[in-house]
């Protein structure tokens, strides 16, 4: 059967190329919310991010959003949550075989360049979002379970991504305690950055946790 023309269609009916299913649109509105979201925390913080900015952010409205999220707190927990997921999985597919590489043994280079990677995770617009929770949930107790259990899920998470990425052997003496040192420095470097730019004593101190972590590391 031939298509459809723009005659014989009926009034108001949208043409088959446009017709966008329900649950695709459900989806696609669920992540503008969830991206307006994390974007407004970094930019406003957690006072100025209310329901109404982020919907008027995203494009969609008020209602549509209580649809999605009930509350206020299941907006940006869930918000954080996301894209602390998409970090990871972006930062895991930049190294789909770890340090190990297709030539084995875990190379200095790729090594640096994992641990580089790592840091990033805690610069730019996520991190200073969940830095804006963090200090949200100290302060309202409706919100700290919430972060407190995120935070817990994610930080679990970003140490198995950097103990696959590097190879680490946590059944060895001081392996685990290093990889979460490297972790925590990476925070306090992500925070330092949040108020002049950091990059030269970052990289400085990228190349120092390579040179700790080659010594642990090392068979």
């Amino acid at each position: 059967m031939g298509a459809v023309s723009a005659a014989e269609r009926v009034p108001g009916e949208r043409a088959p190329a446009e017709r966008v299913p329900k649950q695709d649109r459900s989806r696609a509105t669920r992540q503008r919310l969830l991206e307006a979201a994390v974007a407004c925390l970094a930019e406003h913080g957690w006072a100025g991010s209310t329901v109404t900015v982020v919907a008027e952010r995203a494009g969609v409205s008020r209602g549509a959003a209580q649809h999605h999220f009930p509350t206020r707190e299941d907006l940006f927990t869930a918000a954080v949550e996301y894209v602390a997921e998409e970090r990871s999985t972006a930062t895991r597919a930049l190294f789909p075989q770890g340090v190990q590489g297709a030539q084995g043994g875990g190379a200095p280079g790729d090594r640096h360049a994992v641990v580089s990677a790592l840091v990033d995770l805690y610069t730019g617009p996520l991190f200073r979002a969940a830095l804006h929770l963090w200090v949200a949930a100290s302060n309202e107790e409706q919100l700290r379970p919430r972060v407190t259990e995120l935070e817990a899920r994610v930080g679990r998470e970003t140490h198995r991504t950097a103990v696959d990425l590097l190879g680490a052997d946590e059944s060895r003496p001081g392996v685990r305690e290093t990889v979460q040192g490297l972790l925590d420095m990476a925070r306090g470097l992500g925070l330092a950055n949040l108020l002049t730019d950091d990059t030269g004593r970052r990289e400085r101190v990228v190349a120092q946790w390579v040179e700790i972590l080659d010594t642990v590391l090392r068979d």
